[in-house]
């Protein structure tokens, strides 16, 4: 006869299921995704393009009126409505800053360029506002949520 152990009720069952979940593989896979995530986020933010002459910025609150420095699609300036040659801009630019010496606050600029424009050409005009001493100046765009044209006016 071939040997058999005592009887017993638990025939059958070795070891019982069970019911823990292991989690290490997750954990290992979530700390891999977390390194693959810090290492890449730095990269995306510098390929991002960006529109900067729209904006959802409210306008300024003015008390009195601003001299508008305008650059059109050719590179033509104005100063309110009168254009400009690249010549007169600093002595017009330093008549202005004269004109408003006695004043406690300086004169409010408002800078328009068109979207088409090289960055480097309004840079320019920004420097000789700078250099006239006219440092209180506001880049004006066009609402990006109206699709309207209305102004808005981010300061600088």
């Amino acid at each position: 006869m071939a040997m058999s152990g005592p009887p017993s009720g638990r025939r059958g069952r070795g070891r019982a299921p069970m019911a823990d979940i292991n989690v290490t593989p997750l954990v290992d896979v979530m700390l891999v995704l977390l390194i693959i995530f810090m290492v890449t986020a730095p990269l995306l933010v510098t390929g991002v393009p960006v529109n900067l002459p729209e904006t959802r910025a409210k306008g300024l609150d003015q008390d009195a009126k601003p001299t508008v420095v305008s650059i059109d699609r050719d590179g033509g300036l104005f100063i309110n409505e009168d254009q400009v040659s690249d010549a007169d801009l600093p002595d017009r630019f330093a008549e202005i800053a004269s004109a408003h010496a006695g004043q406690p606050e300086p004169p409010q600029i408002f800078l328009r360029a068109d979207t088409a424009l090289d960055y480097g050409r309004v840079m320019r005009v920004m420097g000789e506002l700078n250099r006239a001493g006219l440092n209180k100046v506001s880049l004006v765009s066009t609402d990006a949520g109206s699709g309207d044209g209305a102004d808005s006016r981010g300061s600088q």
